[in-house]
């Protein structure tokens, strides 16, 4: 049996210096996370239900999880960016096997009665497909409305204990990180894509001024609670691409988007947080230089399926933006051969350049078994130089 390479380094000191090409002694084993269908079908598969599903792959592969996990390896400030009030969560219809439900942000939706109405109401557990009928703002009198639900008053948004956090958190071994919608994602939570890519052309102003408030609203919020407590990483989340193409172009994403990322990633350094990472489905190469523009230091999850090609990627920009994913979660699910051949793909060429954190392209879903992501991993451990 090969014996396993322990790193003393805290999961802090690798997370934050892989996404900042400074070449940790290891990178974070981090193969992906499971949604939940996934665990259930891995308990069918080999994962006993009464242990830590990371903790169990770590031994499985011959690995101690003491000299790797230091739990918890991320930790999430509650923070809350939503409505004050919220709309009320209710089921409008049940009929022909659906359900209709409003959000608490105000979107009404359809989805199959398969499914519980808990997944998009009160506790989401997991990606739900579902339609979209109507949203909030159809027009600035509902704008005006809408923004009234979003008063900054710091104590209803965070934590009342934040200072016993902040002394629990001081000496920590993991990162603290702080998630939050982007102004172009959080628009549309407001408008719908459609009608949000329609108001970019016919009401300009309206979207130019639901964003400035977001901007100032998250700036506000953030900008207190750094006042309190260091926070290591902030992950905007900004959802603006589909297959093969951004949702709105790389100019109207300049004109409108790029001076609210510039902003916020100038605020949130100054106030010390050591990296600023965005997230996006889809299609990133259009945005990708418009995400270096606006400073950010990394950005996830890279889905192959839709076109993104990260060891290209990493060829083009060099060391300007580091990469988390990146590896195809369905050869993943193939297994076998394809697997490997994916895995050696990506893995190999940007750990040789530094500021990657190589994982499966999104959450990992049921399809990888869990025979094929105990494999995967233990191909990961040996590239990644802990095994």
């Amino acid at each position: 049996m090969v014996k396993p390479v322990y790193d003393t380094s805290t999961y802090l000191e690798r997370y934050v210096d892989a996404l900042r090409f400074e070449k940790p002694k290891r990178v974070p084993l981090e193969p992906g996370r499971p949604r939940n269908p996934t665990l259930d079908a891995w308990y069918t598969q080999g994962l006993p239900a009464d242990v830590d599903y990371y903790d169990y792959l770590l031994e499985s592969i011959g690995i101690p999880s003491e000299h790797i996990s230091k739990k918890p390896r991320e930790e999430h400030l509650d923070i809350s960016f939503g409505m004050i009030p919220p709309f009320e969560e209710k089921i409008l219809e049940h009929r022909d096997g659906h359900y209709v439900v409003q959000e608490r942000g105000g979107a009404v939706v359809e989805i199959s009665d398969v499914f519980e109405p808990s997944v998009v109401l009160r506790a989401p557990v997991d990606f739900v497909t579902r339609k979209w009928l109507s949203f909030p703002v159809k027009s600035r009198n509902d704008w005006e409305k809408i923004k009234k639900r979003y008063p900054p008053d710091l104590a209803e948004r965070i934590p009342h204990d934040i200072q016993q956090i902040t002394e629990r958190l001081k000496d920590r071994e993991h990162p603290i990180l702080i998630s939050l919608y982007g102004p172009f994602a959080q628009a549309r939570e407001w408008m719908g894509m459609e009608d949000l890519c329609i108001a970019f052309l016919d009401d300009p102003e309206l979207v130019r001024e639901m964003i400035e408030f977001w901007s100032d609203f998250v700036s506000r919020i953030v900008g207190k609670l750094l006042d309190f407590i260091s926070v290591d990483s902030i992950q905007v989340s900004e959802d603006m691409a589909y297959k093969a193409h951004s949702m709105i172009s790389p100019a109207m994403t300049r004109e409108f988007i790029l001076p609210v990322w510039k902003r916020w990633v100038g605020e949130f350094k100054s106030k010390g947080c050591a990296i600023v990472g965005i997230d996006s489905d889809g299609y990133i190469g259009q945005l990708i230089p418009l995400f270096i523009e606006g400073g950010f230091d990394y950005t996830f999850p890279v889905e192959v399926a839709a076109g993104n090609d990260i060891v290209s990627f990493r060829e083009k920009y060099r060391d300007c933006i580091a990469f988390i994913g990146g590896i195809d979660k369905r050869a993943l699910a193939a297994g076998g051969q394809i697997m490997t051949d994916e895995v050696n793909r990506v893995v190999p060429p940007l750990m040789e350049l530094g500021g990657f954190i190589p994982g499966c392209d999104h959450g990992v879903p049921q399809d990888i078994s869990w025979p094929n992501f105990v494999e995967y991993t233990k191909m990961l451990a040996k590239l990644t130089g802990w095994l």
